[in-house]
């Protein structure tokens, strides 16, 4: 009797070990803040915010989305420094803006929290200590935008542009008017969707000679140029394509209303910083360069397959 009591305490003690231990490893579990730029009216977005989810349940670690609510470097920088100080197992950002938000990402550096960046900052990544980008190159997706609209035809142009001040956005602009070849206006209009309309509409009544436009977000650029388009009476003889994707302007590309849309595949630059960050602080992986998510042009064959994953918020 005094053996079998003597064994179901040390198996009470060991199942009691193992349970501190899980416990343990659970309190250790990696912890990633995710700072972006994007406004909580941009549908663009919450597709990112959507793969920083999925990332975060397919990998078990927590991670914290942040934004500022308008499009402010200030704010941004500022929930830069406060992650630092909460001292993260990775930090994923943005970087519409070196000048502004490289102090704020190089102290997380010097503190020794991994970094990744995303979206915007290709360019200047390397040089404020990430560990690498994943994201599209934004000139070199504007100037393929710009060539294809010349093989259909452009010669006169309006680039629209939501984000005025984004350096990835301005960089989308220099590309394309080096592949467009002809005459290319920036449009400046913000992120409300009747005000881009109405600035559009007028642009296009200020000059006639327009044949293309390129906008530079699907939701917020592309759909009111569109409308301002059809407003004008000139629904086919403008062709308007648009970064990024959203399920009205892909129907209008299927519909043959609109060029085409380029897919920067954003779930996976909310998704795949996660990973490689949770990947790092369980097992010291990384990639060893940058990863491209785009550019790719969705054209009429290719819209209507993309329209259903569009609703869903994954492309």
């Amino acid at each position: 009797m005094r053996d079998i009591i003597k064994l179901t305490i040390a198996a009470a003690a060991a199942i009691a070990a193992v349970g501190g231990a899980a416990t343990t490893v659970s309190a250790q579990a990696p912890r990633i803040i995710v700072v972006s730029h994007g406004q909580a009216n941009d549908p663009f977005w919450s597709v990112v915010k959507n793969g920083v989810v999925a990332g975060a349940k397919d990998t078990g670690v927590t991670v914290d989305y942040r934004a500022p609510e308008t499009f402010d470097m200030v704010a941004m920088s500022q929930l830069i420094d406060a992650a630092v100080n909460q001292k993260p197992s990775g930090l994923v950002v943005s970087i519409p803006d070196a000048s502004a938000l490289g102090p704020s990402i190089k102290k997380a550096v010097a503190a020794g929290i991994p970094v990744i960046s995303m979206n915007s900052g290709s360019d200047v990544s390397k040089s404020l200590g990430a560990l690498l980008h994943v994201g599209q190159d934004e000139e070199t997706a504007g100037k393929a935008a710009g060539e294809k609209l010349k093989e259909m035809g452009g010669k006169v142009a309006l680039c629209v542009n939501q984000e005025v001040g984004n350096v990835a956005l301005d960089l989308r602009c220099k590309g394309f008017t080096e592949g467009f070849g002809g005459k290319v206006t920036v449009l400046p209009v913000s992120n409300e969707p009747a005000e881009g309309r109405a600035k559009v509409k007028a642009a296009l009544a200020a000059n006639a000679d327009v044949d293309t436009i390129l906008a530079l977000g699907a939701g917020t650029a592309g759909e009111p140029s569109l409308a301002a388009v059809k407003d004008s009476g000139k629904v086919g003889k403008i062709n308007v394509a648009t970064f990024d994707l959203s399920p009205d302007f892909l129907k209008a590309v299927a519909a043959g209303e609109a060029a085409f849309a380029i897919d920067q595949q954003q779930f996976l630059q909310g998704y795949l910083p996660v990973v490689f960050l949770a990947n790092y602080a369980k097992y010291g992986l990384i990639p060893a360069s940058n990863v491209a998510s785009g550019p790719n042009l969705i054209t009429k064959d290719k819209a209507t397959q993309v329209v259903q994953l569009s609703a869903k918020g994954i492309r």
